[in-house]
Protein backbone atom coordinates (compact mmCIF):
# COMPACT_ATOMS: atom_id res chain seq x y z
CA UNK A 1 0.00 0.00 0.00
CA UNK A 2 1.22 3.31 -0.86
CA UNK A 3 2.28 5.91 1.60
CA UNK A 4 0.16 9.21 2.34
CA UNK A 5 0.44 12.62 4.81
CA UNK A 6 -2.29 14.96 5.60
CA UNK A 7 -0.71 17.62 7.12
CA UNK A 8 -2.79 21.09 8.57
CA UNK A 9 -1.32 24.61 8.76
CA UNK A 10 -1.49 24.41 12.40
CA UNK A 11 1.32 21.51 12.41
CA UNK A 12 -0.96 18.21 12.79
CA UNK A 13 0.32 15.43 10.58
CA UNK A 14 -1.49 12.55 9.80
CA UNK A 15 -0.45 9.07 8.36
CA UNK A 16 -2.42 6.98 5.64
CA UNK A 17 -2.47 4.92 3.16
CA UNK A 18 -3.10 6.06 -0.53
CA UNK A 19 -5.18 5.78 -2.87
CA UNK A 20 -6.11 7.59 -6.38
CA UNK A 21 -3.19 9.25 -8.24
CA UNK A 22 0.10 9.55 -6.24
CA UNK A 23 0.53 13.26 -6.20
CA UNK A 24 0.92 16.41 -4.17
CA UNK A 25 -1.62 18.76 -3.26
CA UNK A 26 -2.93 21.54 -1.18
CA UNK A 27 -6.35 23.30 0.12
CA UNK A 28 -8.72 24.30 2.23
CA UNK A 29 -9.19 21.15 4.47
CA UNK A 30 -13.43 20.76 5.03
CA UNK A 31 -15.18 18.10 6.02
CA UNK A 32 -18.83 16.63 5.03
CA UNK A 33 -21.05 14.96 7.56
CA UNK A 34 -23.36 12.97 5.22
CA UNK A 35 -23.79 9.61 4.68
CA UNK A 36 -24.17 8.67 1.17
CA UNK A 37 -24.09 10.83 -2.13
CA UNK A 38 -19.96 10.53 -2.51
CA UNK A 39 -20.12 10.86 -6.69
CA UNK A 40 -22.37 14.04 -6.43
CA UNK A 41 -20.15 15.53 -3.23
CA UNK A 42 -17.24 14.56 -5.70
CA UNK A 43 -18.15 16.79 -8.79
CA UNK A 44 -19.73 19.36 -6.95
CA UNK A 45 -18.03 22.59 -8.11
CA UNK A 46 -18.49 24.43 -4.21
CA UNK A 47 -15.93 22.27 -3.70
CA UNK A 48 -13.35 23.54 -5.64
CA UNK A 49 -10.38 24.09 -4.35
CA UNK A 50 -10.85 22.19 -1.02
CA UNK A 51 -9.41 19.07 0.29
CA UNK A 52 -12.76 17.28 1.38
CA UNK A 53 -12.93 15.02 4.79
CA UNK A 54 -15.89 12.61 4.87
CA UNK A 55 -16.59 12.01 8.44
CA UNK A 56 -18.99 8.79 7.34
CA UNK A 57 -16.26 5.85 7.95
CA UNK A 58 -17.29 3.71 4.93
CA UNK A 59 -16.79 5.37 2.04
CA UNK A 60 -16.81 4.00 -1.97
CA UNK A 61 -18.90 0.53 -0.71
CA UNK A 62 -21.58 1.14 -3.94
CA UNK A 63 -18.87 2.53 -5.92
CA UNK A 64 -18.97 4.33 -9.20
CA UNK A 65 -21.67 4.75 -11.84
CA UNK A 66 -21.50 5.55 -15.45
CA UNK A 67 -22.33 8.79 -16.77
CA UNK A 68 -24.62 7.21 -19.21
CA UNK A 69 -27.37 6.61 -16.80
CA UNK A 70 -29.49 9.83 -17.50
CA UNK A 71 -32.26 11.68 -16.53
CA UNK A 72 -35.14 12.18 -19.61
CA UNK A 73 -32.80 15.68 -20.18
CA UNK A 74 -29.52 13.88 -21.28
CA UNK A 75 -28.36 14.70 -17.86
CA UNK A 76 -26.18 12.47 -15.80
CA UNK A 77 -28.09 11.51 -12.98
CA UNK A 78 -25.65 10.78 -10.11
CA UNK A 79 -22.74 13.49 -10.98
CA UNK A 80 -23.34 17.20 -10.39
CA UNK A 81 -20.56 18.25 -13.12
CA UNK A 82 -18.18 16.03 -15.81
CA UNK A 83 -15.55 15.97 -13.34
CA UNK A 84 -14.09 16.03 -10.12
CA UNK A 85 -13.88 19.00 -8.58
CA UNK A 86 -12.00 18.45 -5.46
CA UNK A 87 -8.33 18.72 -5.10
CA UNK A 88 -7.97 15.87 -2.67
CA UNK A 89 -9.99 13.16 -0.11
CA UNK A 90 -9.72 12.02 2.82
CA UNK A 91 -11.62 8.93 4.25
CA UNK A 92 -11.04 6.40 7.08
CA UNK A 93 -12.00 3.26 5.27
CA UNK A 94 -12.22 2.95 1.44
CA UNK A 95 -14.15 0.07 0.37
CA UNK A 96 -12.47 -1.98 -2.45
CA UNK A 97 -14.75 -4.26 -3.66
CA UNK A 98 -18.28 -2.31 -4.08
CA UNK A 99 -21.77 -3.86 -4.83
CA UNK A 100 -24.11 -2.37 -6.80
CA UNK A 101 -26.55 -2.61 -9.37
CA UNK A 102 -24.65 0.17 -11.23
CA UNK A 103 -21.36 0.21 -10.15
CA UNK A 104 -18.90 0.49 -13.32
CA UNK A 105 -15.66 1.49 -11.55
CA UNK A 106 -13.97 1.71 -8.15
CA UNK A 107 -13.78 4.94 -6.15
CA UNK A 108 -9.91 4.43 -6.22
CA UNK A 109 -10.14 3.50 -10.00
CA UNK A 110 -12.07 7.05 -10.46
CA UNK A 111 -9.83 9.19 -8.72
CA UNK A 112 -6.45 8.12 -10.54
CA UNK A 113 -8.32 8.35 -13.50
CA UNK A 114 -9.15 11.84 -13.06
CA UNK A 115 -5.63 12.55 -10.88
CA UNK A 116 -7.09 13.06 -7.60
CA UNK A 117 -4.92 11.75 -4.34
CA UNK A 118 -6.74 10.11 -1.64
CA UNK A 119 -5.96 9.48 2.06
CA UNK A 120 -7.56 6.46 3.89
CA UNK A 121 -6.76 4.66 7.43
CA UNK A 122 -7.10 8.14 9.41
CA UNK A 123 -9.60 8.73 12.36
CA UNK A 124 -11.87 11.66 9.86
CA UNK A 125 -14.28 11.79 13.14
CA UNK A 126 -11.15 13.03 15.25
CA UNK A 127 -10.43 15.16 12.73
CA UNK A 128 -13.49 16.50 12.51
CA UNK A 129 -13.74 17.12 15.90
CA UNK A 130 -10.18 19.49 15.60
CA UNK A 131 -11.22 21.35 12.52
CA UNK A 132 -14.93 22.32 14.60
CA UNK A 133 -12.81 23.82 17.52
CA UNK A 134 -9.89 25.54 16.13
CA UNK A 135 -11.78 25.92 12.59
CA UNK A 136 -11.27 25.53 8.39
CA UNK A 137 -7.70 24.98 7.86
CA UNK A 138 -5.18 25.09 4.82
CA UNK A 139 -3.43 21.23 4.19
CA UNK A 140 -1.25 19.40 2.27
CA UNK A 141 -2.10 16.43 1.12
CA UNK A 142 0.81 13.60 -0.46
CA UNK A 143 0.56 10.47 -1.61
CA UNK A 144 3.71 8.87 -2.45
CA UNK A 145 5.86 6.45 -2.32
CA UNK A 146 8.68 7.97 -0.22
CA UNK A 147 7.46 11.23 1.38
CA UNK A 148 10.28 14.31 2.99
CA UNK A 149 8.27 15.03 6.29
CA UNK A 150 10.23 17.94 7.15
CA UNK A 151 9.95 18.98 3.41
CA UNK A 152 6.29 19.02 4.02
CA UNK A 153 6.06 21.18 6.94
CA UNK A 154 8.81 23.86 5.43
CA UNK A 155 5.47 24.33 3.09
CA UNK A 156 2.86 24.36 5.90
CA UNK A 157 3.53 28.19 6.01
CA UNK A 158 3.57 28.65 2.27
CA UNK A 159 0.00 27.01 1.21
CA UNK A 160 -1.90 29.43 -1.23
CA UNK A 161 -5.31 29.72 0.39
CA UNK A 162 -7.70 29.33 -2.39
CA UNK A 163 -10.22 31.49 -1.21
CA UNK A 164 -7.96 34.93 -2.33
CA UNK A 165 -8.34 33.60 -5.93
CA UNK A 166 -11.36 34.24 -8.40
CA UNK A 167 -12.31 30.62 -8.23
CA UNK A 168 -15.96 30.77 -9.70
CA UNK A 169 -13.87 32.11 -12.90
CA UNK A 170 -11.81 29.07 -13.63
CA UNK A 171 -15.42 26.48 -12.45
CA UNK A 172 -17.85 28.72 -14.69
CA UNK A 173 -18.53 27.82 -18.22
CA UNK A 174 -16.99 29.65 -21.23
CA UNK A 175 -20.04 30.06 -23.30
CA UNK A 176 -23.75 29.89 -23.04
CA UNK A 177 -25.60 26.86 -23.52
CA UNK A 178 -29.14 26.35 -23.79
CA UNK A 179 -31.45 23.59 -22.54
CA UNK A 180 -33.80 24.59 -25.44
CA UNK A 181 -37.03 22.55 -25.00
CA UNK A 182 -39.09 25.30 -26.98
CA UNK A 183 -41.09 25.58 -24.55
CA UNK A 184 -41.61 29.13 -22.85
CA UNK A 185 -40.67 31.04 -20.21
CA UNK A 186 -37.16 31.03 -20.66
CA UNK A 187 -34.81 31.37 -17.44
CA UNK A 188 -31.61 32.45 -17.31
CA UNK A 189 -29.41 30.58 -15.22
CA UNK A 190 -26.01 32.36 -14.13
CA UNK A 191 -23.31 29.97 -13.87
CA UNK A 192 -21.31 30.45 -11.08
CA UNK A 193 -20.05 26.35 -10.77
CA UNK A 194 -23.94 24.92 -10.89
CA UNK A 195 -25.09 21.71 -10.03
CA UNK A 196 -26.68 19.60 -12.81
CA UNK A 197 -29.38 18.97 -10.09
CA UNK A 198 -30.52 23.21 -10.38
CA UNK A 199 -30.37 22.86 -14.37
CA UNK A 200 -32.33 19.33 -13.78
CA UNK A 201 -34.99 20.85 -11.59
CA UNK A 202 -35.73 23.55 -13.47
CA UNK A 203 -36.28 21.57 -16.75
CA UNK A 204 -38.92 19.26 -14.72
CA UNK A 205 -40.75 22.23 -14.28
CA UNK A 206 -41.39 22.90 -18.20
CA UNK A 207 -39.28 25.96 -18.63
CA UNK A 208 -36.01 26.36 -21.12
CA UNK A 209 -33.42 27.29 -19.38
CA UNK A 210 -29.93 29.18 -20.55
CA UNK A 211 -27.29 28.73 -18.95
CA UNK A 212 -24.70 31.71 -19.20
CA UNK A 213 -20.78 32.40 -17.93
CA UNK A 214 -20.87 34.15 -14.25
CA UNK A 215 -19.81 37.54 -15.93
CA UNK A 216 -22.61 37.91 -18.24
CA UNK A 217 -23.52 41.83 -18.35
CA UNK A 218 -26.77 42.99 -18.02
CA UNK A 219 -27.42 43.74 -21.18
CA UNK A 220 -26.21 40.31 -22.54
CA UNK A 221 -28.60 38.69 -20.19
CA UNK A 222 -31.41 41.16 -21.24
CA UNK A 223 -31.26 40.46 -24.61
CA UNK A 224 -32.21 37.15 -24.19
CA UNK A 225 -35.90 37.82 -23.35
CA UNK A 226 -35.54 35.99 -19.52
CA UNK A 227 -39.15 35.51 -17.64
CA UNK A 228 -36.64 34.87 -14.61
CA UNK A 229 -33.32 34.50 -13.35
CA UNK A 230 -31.83 31.87 -11.98
CA UNK A 231 -27.81 32.38 -9.90
CA UNK A 232 -26.20 29.30 -8.92
CA UNK A 233 -24.28 27.73 -6.57
CA UNK A 234 -20.17 27.96 -6.39
CA UNK A 235 -17.18 27.77 -4.64
CA UNK A 236 -14.85 30.48 -2.56
CA UNK A 237 -15.54 33.68 -1.82
CA UNK A 238 -18.64 35.98 -3.13
CA UNK A 239 -17.17 39.23 -2.91
CA UNK A 240 -14.89 37.94 -5.90
CA UNK A 241 -17.68 37.63 -8.11
CA UNK A 242 -17.40 41.23 -8.88
CA UNK A 243 -18.62 41.21 -12.29
CA UNK A 244 -21.18 38.66 -11.40
CA UNK A 245 -22.66 41.13 -8.05
CA UNK A 246 -22.46 44.45 -10.93
CA UNK A 247 -25.37 42.47 -13.18
CA UNK A 248 -27.13 41.15 -9.86
CA UNK A 249 -27.31 44.83 -8.22
CA UNK A 250 -28.79 46.31 -12.05
CA UNK A 251 -31.20 42.61 -12.63
CA UNK A 252 -32.97 43.88 -8.90
CA UNK A 253 -34.41 47.06 -10.68
CA UNK A 254 -35.86 45.25 -13.08
CA UNK A 255 -39.30 43.13 -12.05
CA UNK A 256 -37.68 40.02 -13.29
CA UNK A 257 -38.23 37.31 -10.63
CA UNK A 258 -35.06 35.96 -9.53
CA UNK A 259 -33.70 33.17 -7.36
CA UNK A 260 -30.23 32.85 -5.62
CA UNK A 261 -29.15 29.21 -4.45
CA UNK A 262 -26.26 28.95 -1.87
CA UNK A 263 -23.30 31.49 -4.10
CA UNK A 264 -26.33 32.63 -5.48
CA UNK A 265 -27.99 33.91 -1.97
CA UNK A 266 -24.73 35.66 -1.16
CA UNK A 267 -24.46 37.30 -4.27
CA UNK A 268 -28.07 38.44 -4.45
CA UNK A 269 -27.47 40.00 -0.56
CA UNK A 270 -23.88 41.70 -1.56
CA UNK A 271 -25.90 43.15 -4.81
CA UNK A 272 -28.74 44.36 -2.38
CA UNK A 273 -25.54 46.71 -0.08
CA UNK A 274 -25.46 43.37 2.30
CA UNK A 275 -22.37 41.93 3.83
CA UNK A 276 -21.25 38.32 3.89
CA UNK A 277 -18.41 36.78 6.03
CA UNK A 278 -16.70 33.63 6.14
CA UNK A 279 -17.53 30.85 8.67
CA UNK A 280 -15.75 29.32 11.52
CA UNK A 281 -16.21 25.56 9.45
CA UNK A 282 -19.06 26.15 7.55
CA UNK A 283 -22.23 24.16 6.79
CA UNK A 284 -21.46 20.91 4.70
CA UNK A 285 -23.99 17.89 5.15
CA UNK A 286 -26.97 16.31 4.12
CA UNK A 287 -29.12 17.32 7.85
CA UNK A 288 -29.39 20.96 8.70
CA UNK A 289 -32.15 21.94 10.12
CA UNK A 290 -33.72 25.17 8.60
CA UNK A 291 -36.77 27.23 10.09
CA UNK A 292 -39.01 29.51 7.44
CA UNK A 293 -39.52 32.59 10.15
CA UNK A 294 -42.86 33.25 8.60
CA UNK A 295 -44.32 30.10 8.73
CA UNK A 296 -42.41 29.21 11.85
CA UNK A 297 -41.79 25.35 9.68
CA UNK A 298 -38.50 23.47 10.14
CA UNK A 299 -36.95 21.84 7.21
CA UNK A 300 -34.13 19.48 7.01
CA UNK A 301 -31.76 20.48 4.32
CA UNK A 302 -28.37 19.87 1.99
CA UNK A 303 -25.84 21.82 2.66
CA UNK A 304 -22.50 23.05 1.29
CA UNK A 305 -21.07 26.49 1.89
CA UNK A 306 -17.89 28.01 4.15
CA UNK A 307 -19.40 31.86 3.82
CA UNK A 308 -23.32 33.38 5.23
CA UNK A 309 -25.20 36.39 5.17
CA UNK A 310 -24.59 39.05 8.03
CA UNK A 311 -27.89 39.22 9.47
CA UNK A 312 -27.30 42.97 10.93
CA UNK A 313 -26.27 44.15 7.40
CA UNK A 314 -29.68 43.06 5.43
CA UNK A 315 -31.34 46.51 7.40
CA UNK A 316 -32.07 48.94 4.79
CA UNK A 317 -31.40 46.07 1.81
CA UNK A 318 -35.27 45.58 1.24
CA UNK A 319 -35.13 42.34 2.11
CA UNK A 320 -35.88 40.48 5.09
CA UNK A 321 -34.03 36.95 6.50
CA UNK A 322 -36.53 34.10 5.80
CA UNK A 323 -34.79 31.27 6.80
CA UNK A 324 -32.26 30.54 9.67
CA UNK A 325 -30.39 27.78 10.90
CA UNK A 326 -31.42 26.07 13.89
CA UNK A 327 -27.96 25.09 14.94
CA UNK A 328 -26.52 28.11 14.59
CA UNK A 329 -29.03 30.82 14.02
CA UNK A 330 -27.15 32.04 10.61
CA UNK A 331 -29.08 33.30 7.90
CA UNK A 332 -30.14 30.15 5.96
CA UNK A 333 -32.55 32.54 2.91
CA UNK A 334 -33.59 36.26 2.33
CA UNK A 335 -36.65 37.06 0.20
CA UNK A 336 -36.98 40.70 -0.90
CA UNK A 337 -39.88 42.70 0.79
CA UNK A 338 -41.69 43.79 -2.38
CA UNK A 339 -40.12 42.17 -5.14
CA UNK A 340 -40.71 38.15 -6.40
CA UNK A 341 -36.91 37.78 -5.14
CA UNK A 342 -35.56 35.43 -3.01
CA UNK A 343 -32.75 33.34 -2.43
CA UNK A 344 -31.73 30.80 0.11
CA UNK A 345 -28.30 29.16 1.13
CA UNK A 346 -29.23 25.61 1.36
CA UNK A 347 -29.45 23.45 -1.93
CA UNK A 348 -33.61 22.80 -2.52
CA UNK A 349 -32.48 20.19 -5.83
CA UNK A 350 -30.32 18.58 -3.13
CA UNK A 351 -28.43 15.61 -4.96
CA UNK A 352 -27.34 14.24 -2.22
CA UNK A 353 -29.35 15.40 0.53
CA UNK A 354 -33.39 15.65 1.60
CA UNK A 355 -35.84 16.92 -0.93
CA UNK A 356 -37.99 18.43 1.14
CA UNK A 357 -37.70 22.02 -0.18
CA UNK A 358 -38.02 21.94 -4.09
CA UNK A 359 -41.08 23.21 -3.62
CA UNK A 360 -38.87 26.41 -3.64
CA UNK A 361 -38.44 25.78 -7.12
CA UNK A 362 -42.42 26.06 -7.33
CA UNK A 363 -42.53 28.64 -5.96
CA UNK A 364 -39.92 30.54 -7.82
CA UNK A 365 -41.51 29.38 -11.14
CA UNK A 366 -45.25 30.60 -10.08
CA UNK A 367 -44.10 33.73 -10.03
CA UNK A 368 -42.38 33.44 -13.41
CA UNK A 369 -45.25 32.69 -14.99
CA UNK A 370 -47.72 34.50 -13.10
CA UNK A 371 -49.89 37.06 -15.46
CA UNK A 372 -48.43 39.72 -16.37
CA UNK A 373 -44.48 38.31 -16.10
CA UNK A 374 -44.31 36.07 -19.07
Amino acid sequence: MIKAILALEDGTILNGFGFGYPCEVSGEVVFNTGMVGYTESLTDPSYYGQILIQTYPLVGNYGIPSYSITDEFGIPLHFESDKIQVKGYVVSSLAKNPSHWSYKKTLNEWLYEQKISGIEGIDTRELTKKIRVKGTMLGILKVAEEINFEKIRSELGEIEDPNKRDLVKEVTINNLVEYNLGRSPKIVLIDCGTKFGIVRNLLQRKVDVVRVPYDYSIEKVLKLNPSGIVISNGPGDPKKCEKTIQTVRELLETDLPIMGVCLGNQILALAAGADTYKMKFGHRGQNHPCIDLFTKRCYITSQNHGYVVDDESLKETGFDVWFKNVNDETVEGIKHKKKPIFGIQFHPEASPGPYETGSLFDYFIEEVKRPGKV
